[in-house]
């Protein structure tokens, strides 16, 4: 027995891979014959079974004289080889990965070292010129301003080449050296198993994002990736190549315009128009950078532009430096000035974070490229059978036909239904949309007149993005009507479209979700979703009446800053072809810049807070002030679109269909939000009332007894005499009810939900809407002539006139009245009310 486990410790050694044990108990090396032989059946089965090794034996002449045992031997230590060969190659990749990742770690350490010295210099410059009183203004501006680019002649190739010199130097200045402030993307911290290290600008003009990191692909293989942009950014529309020539050095400069879609149904869109140089600098590298031209008077024709808003791009592009061992260290700069005074106000920290920017294009172009360096590799595994360029081209199919029904440009052939100005849905028809596939145009649905999207924006406050898609994606019953999927699925396939006419079928509101990939953090899952469902009609009892869904699902990871989080579906046909056709839906929510809750405002944000609580559960009490939590306004913009094909004489009765869908989707989505906000909507959590703010219940009848004492009439109907019916008619009623403070510059401090509709925001935000910003000149001209008389006898009556929503909407109202609140006491005046009658939006 000893004899025999010593047998086998030696014959494991790594040398017997290449001998055996004869019969006389002597190691005989193997012959090349027989090693031929042992490989080939390795390489189709690496661990034989017995019966496969005793049958290799008989089949195999040339192994006779090999014990079975000693075969099972040679497979055991082939294996292990394979183990040894294979975790080899594994750490000798990570060690040219960590010796990239120290060499940019070592780069980035010295680039701060020279900002600090730089810094280090010029606060001393700046504390010498501080005793110099008399140059004390000069020198400050001195410091501060940054030289601008000169515009060269951009009409010949001469000036475009010194352009062209010109950006470059600007681009390596950002991407390795200090002409930006760079810090930290917060929660990305660089690491070897990061994508990458990330920054933002501390302080530039416009936004600025950078990223540097390893991806096992060749520089010119990069090039091209980058190039291509609407390949990886979701938000290009449109990249055209307008002009190409020589740079004479090896180098192309191409003028480039581009254009981007809005992420919301709120803002225009933009387009740039720049210059984009390629060339090889001395040691090896490759640089793609980027510059706008000139103004907006440059680039295509005016009518091309329209519906656009020219964006600036600052000096921007790409690094690609060669690895050693294979592969290349990429340097990624985005610059831009995107214009933000073209949208409205509380959407303009969007067009002013960087860290948006870092998210979308920044950080997306240096997931893509090693998204493409992993599957090339073949380290990307896919469900399904489907390749991975099949599965990016779903993805992109599904955000760009989002992104089209969002926008709805004129030239794609989308126009706005007819609308009196009051609708909170818009409807946007485009008859001439082709659903066929660029492979297969016999897939084309001739026989659909068109497609109708109903889409909507609203804000929502405190309600984490990642958290709502999630729960939109998880809890499809919640807010989905599964009547509607099955219209849309119907339509989309030939010979069954018919509406109303669909087959009645019975939804058991379960959801079966398939995975089909997922980028490499995970940070996008492209899936089919499965709505179970069954025929009513007994002949059909036994035919599948499921629907499938393709979708992807974005943004939920909640320590991503700044990232957008999407959720995008559209109905697919069981079989899901490679081309079949895709009419996209979905929700977009994007996050806008967080701030503190400003202490003086503090008792404005809790009587808004609990009023709500109070409509939920009934009045509120007093609690000590010292109670209060600090508070974030972490708001977000939702954009809902939903597509619907139909038929030349159905438009109307799809349009009235789709509106009503929209807008019951809108009322579940706020309630889900107002369930998962943790900012305490509901009072399980809500902050408490300060000592001095008044109960929802006691605000609401100051409200209407001094309606009814200064103005002789009932602001509410007379079965509202006490209780919570009071609260509850109040914040029900028909005309926009608002409350603004006493001060030197009012604020509303209430509305009721008509109120909200029409300013189109939330409770908590009315803290930072003052009167003023709602009218126009004439109106605050009014205002101000009726302020006395309001003051003197207590109320007046205001003119038919126009204000303005939160989003930029104009609002029309046929009058409007203006009360002083006054408490119980009738002698301390609270606050000024409004009521607007018969308001509607233009």
């Amino acid at each position: 027995m000893a004899m025999a486990v010593a047998q086998h410790r030696v014959s494991s050694s790594g040398s017997s891979i290449n001998k055996h044990l004869d019969a006389s108990g002597k190691y005989v090396r193997y012959t090349a014959e027989q090693v031929e032989a042992l490989e080939r059946v390795y390489a189709e089965c690496p661990k034989p079974s017995s019966l496969r090794r005793q049958q290799l034996i008989r089949e195999c002449p040339i192994l006779s004289n090999i014990e079975p045992k000693q075969i099972k031997v040679w497979f055991q230590n082939r294996r292990c080889r394979e183990k040894q060969r294979k975790e080899s190659s594994r750490l000798q990749t990570v060690n040219r990965k960590l010796s990239a990742m120290n060499k940019l770690l070592m780069e980035e350490n010295d680039r701060l070292q020279k900002q600090v010295s730089q810094l280090v210099c010029e606060n001393g410059y700046m504390r010498q010129q501080l005793h110099t009183a008399a140059a004390t203004d000069a020198s400050c501006d001195s410091v501060v301003t940054t030289p601008q680019h000169s515009l060269r002649d951009a009409n010949n190739p001469a000036g475009l080449l010194s352009i062209a010199e010109e950006t470059l130097a600007e681009f390596l200045s950002k991407a390795t050296g200090t002409a930006v402030d760079w810090v930290q993307m917060p929660g990305m911290k660089p690491g070897p198993d990061s994508v990458g290290i990330f920054a933002i600008s501390q302080s530039c003009s416009g936004v600025a994002a950078r990223a540097c990191g390893l991806v096992s692909l060749e520089p010119t293989k990069i090039v091209e990736i980058l190039k291509d942009r609407p390949s990886w950014f979701r938000e290009c529309r449109n990249l055209e190549v307008f002009t190409m020539f020589p740079a004479g050095n090896g180098g192309t400069i191409e003028l480039v315009y581009t254009q981007m879609f809005a992420p919301t149904t709120l803002a225009p869109a933009r387009d740039f128009w720049t210059l984009r140089y390629t060339t090889t600098l001395e040691n090896g590298s490759l640089v793609v950078c980027e510059r706008s031209l000139s103004g907006s008077g440059a680039g295509p024709s005016a009518v091309a532009a329209a519906q656009f808003v020219r964006a600036e791009m600052l000096p921007s592009g790409y690094l690609i430096r060669p690895c050693e061992g294979g592969g290349s260290i990429i340097h990624i700069v985005d610059h831009l000035n995107l214009e933000a005074w073209s949208v409205p106000e509380v959407l303009r920290p969007l067009y002013e974070s960087s860290k948006v920017i870092a998210q979308k294009m920044t950080i997306a172009a240096l997931r893509y490229v090693k998204q493409i360096a992993q599957e090339t590799s073949g380290e990307v595994v896919y469900s399904m059978g489907r390749q991975p360029a099949v599965l990016r081209t779903f993805s992109q199919r599904l955000s760009r036909g989002f992104n089209d029904a969002i926008n709805g440009f004129n030239d794609d052939g989308w126009s706005i239904m007819n609308c009196d100005g009051s609708e909170d849905v818009i409807i946007a028809i485009n008859s001439s949309k082709n659903l066929s596939s660029s492979s297969n145009p016999t897939n084309a649905l001739s026989f659909v007149a068109g497609i109708l999207c109903a889409k909507a924006s609203m804000l929502l406050q405190n309600v984490p993005p990642a958290v709502l898609v999630r729960f939109l994606r998880e809890h499809r019953s919640e807010w989905a009507d599964f009547n509607v999927d099955a219209y849309t699925a119907a339509s989309l396939k030939a010979g069954t479209y018919a509406y109303p006419g669909i087959r009645p079928t019975r939804f058991t509101g379960s959801q079966i979700i398939m995975p089909l990939g997922h980028t490499i953090e995970h940070e996008e899952i492209l899936e089919v979703i499965r709505l179970e469902g069954h025929s009513l009609v007994q002949e059909d009892a036994f035919v599948s009446r499921d629907i499938h869904l393709l979708q992807i699902c974005s943004g939920i990871d909640e320590n991503a800053v700044g990232a957008c989080s999407e959720l995008v579906f559209a109905p697919i046909d069981e079989m899901f072809p490679d081309d079949a056709p895709l009419v996209p839906s979905g929700f977009r929510i994007i996050p806008l810049e967080s701030k503190p809750c400003d202490t003086q405002d503090s008792l404005t944000t809790n009587r808004t807070l609990d009023l709500t609580s109070s409509l939920e559960v009934g009045p509120a009490t007093n609690q000590a002030s010292g109670d209060v939590p600090s508070c974030q306004n972490a708001r977000s913009v939702l954009t809902i679109a939903f597509q619907f094909p139909f038929d030349g004489n159905l438009q109307d009765n799809v349009a009235s269909m789709a509106r009503q869908y929209v807008r019951s989707v809108i009322s579940s989505v706020q309630r889900v939000a107002m369930a998962i906000s943790p900012s305490g909507m509901s009072p399980a959590v809500g902050p408490k009332l300060t000592a001095g703010s008044p109960e929802a219940l006691t605000l609401a009848q100051w409200i209407c007894q001094s309606y009814s004492y200064h103005i002789g009439a009932e602001l509410l109907r007379s079965e509202s005499v006490g209780g919570d019916s009071i609260l509850k008619d109040l914040w029900q009623h028909q005309d926009a009810i608002l409350c603004c403070s006493l001060k030197s510059q009012p604020i509303f401090i209430f509305a009721n939900q008509a109120g909200l509709d029409m300013l189109e925001t939330t409770l908590v935000s009315l803290q930072d809407i003052t009167l003023d910003k709602i009218f126009d000149d004439a109106g605050r001209k009014i205002l101000c002539s009726d302020f006395t008389k309001v003051m003197q006898q207590g109320f007046a009556y205001l003119p038919a006139g126009i204000c303005m929503s939160t989003m930029g909407r104009h609002i029309s109202y046929e009058q409007a009245v203006a009360w002083k609140v006054v408490e119980a006491d009738e002698s301390t005046v609270h606050c000024l009310a409004l009521c607007f009658v018969n308001w509607s939006f233009m």
